[in-house]
């Protein structure tokens, strides 16, 4: 029987697991996690306004467990040993035949005074501190912005950003507030979004100015204070900040000899193998695929290397050669409380469309569809 280990427990954790076990039964799949939960990130933004409660986000795993017939391993890996058949932890060591990393990325946080911002996709805690933040002013400047890896391109996640900046937008409106806050839009790029496509920029730029946000741009960011945000083009005073640093690998791969990209996730090849370990893979956050620049770190991106991740450790653990490969692609909707944007792009095309009410109640269809399958 083929033993099977998997850290992590977000989206490509568990799209390797279906995909697995629909390919192959009888494996031993164990997951290696700190709780058996799954938290559904992309429904954060609808915390402030309250359209979404903590506890909405927060999934319990183990009727998913048990249909999928998977063993938890409640710990933190902690290093590899022997080639990686052997995964160490805080609470023991896992053995495997194969080894899928889906263990997420670690937001880069030096800049000094980050502890002065919140970063947003850190977690349910962070989307109610936004939540309660918010009640309590009564007016003032909201920052908001985010940057990258300087060594890593694709190592960022803006999307979110540009939700809660529009998504705060509609709740102050809603609220009655919105003449008493001033909304700010920070990046050291002069382009941000850039990896969205040409269209994108100028379509999140265009609709930014219909709202009456404004803008920061093309600036080094070089620090935050409780009342600023501090950058070489001068400050923005604000009374709430909103954050999303680059982002970098684990801490744990620190402990290992896992090949590691510029910007320090784990190096991976098109089959999503990381480079020069046996029945070692990536998929995900932690990894660093070869591809353009603007390949995104988002949900869907993870899905399509899990699938592929998991279709090639079964075809080695079978003595066959790897050989499927995932398509480069950036979807998304781009939610503004009350509408949508949506987003396509791959190597052959980029699609931007306007805001459409529909496309917000479609994010909502999706997110159901997506939990009900881990219910």
């Amino acid at each position: 029987m083929k033993k099977i280990t998997i850290i992590g427990a977000g989206f490509a954790a568990l799209t390797a697991v279906r995909k697995l076990r629909a390919r192959d039964p009888k494996a031993e799949i164990t997951i290696i996690g700190r709780r058996a939960e799954f938290v559904y990130l992309p429904s954060l933004i609808w915390i402030p306004s309250g359209l979404r409660q903590p506890e909405d986000m927060v999934v319990p795993l183990d009727n998913f467990f048990r249909r999928m017939r998977v063993k938890f391993h409640p710990g933190e890996a902690t290093g590899l040993k022997e080639g990686g058949r052997v995964v160490l932890t805080d609470t023991g060591e896992v053995e495997n035949d194969g080894l899928i990393i889906a263990s997420g990325g670690r937001f880069i946080k030096k800049l000094p005074g980050i502890e002065h911002a919140i970063t947003p996709c850190e977690g349910v805690a962070a989307g109610v501190k936004i939540r309660d933040r918010l009640r309590e002013m009564q007016g003032g400047t909201i920052a908001i912005g985010f940057s990258g890896n300087p060594n890593e391109p694709s190592a960022m996640r803006g999307g979110p950003m540009f939700e809660f900046l529009f998504g705060l937008h509609t709740q102050l409106v809603r609220e009655g507030r919105r003449e008493h806050f001033r909304l700010v839009f920070f990046n050291p790029m002069a382009e941000p979004g850039k990896r969205l496509g040409d269209k994108a920029v100028k379509g999140l730029l265009a609709a930014m100015a219909a709202r009456g946000i404004e803008n920061h741009l093309g600036h080094k960011i070089t620090g935050f204070a409780a009342d600023k945000v501090m950058t070489e083009g001068g400050d923005i005073p604000a009374e709430l900040i909103l954050f999303m640093p680059g982002m970098t690998g684990n801490i744990w791969f620190d402990n290992t000899e896992l090949p590691r990209s510029p910007g320090g996730l784990l190096k991976a090849d098109q089959f999503c193998r990381v480079e020069g370990w046996d029945k070692v893979y990536v998929a995900g956050d932690s990894g660093s695929f070869p591809g353009p620049d603007w390949m995104p770190k988002q949900a869907h991106m993870a899905d399509r290397q899990a699938a592929s991740a998991a279709a090639n450790l079964l075809a080695e653990l079978n003595g066959q050669e790897p050989s499927h490969t995932f398509r480069v692609e950036l979807m998304c909707i781009m939610d503004t409380l009350d509408s949508g944007m949506f987003i396509w792009r791959t190597p052959d095309m980029n699609v931007m469309l306007p805001p459409l009410s529909w496309m917000h109640g479609l994010k909502r269809l999706y997110e159901w569809g997506y939990l009900r399958r881990l219910s």
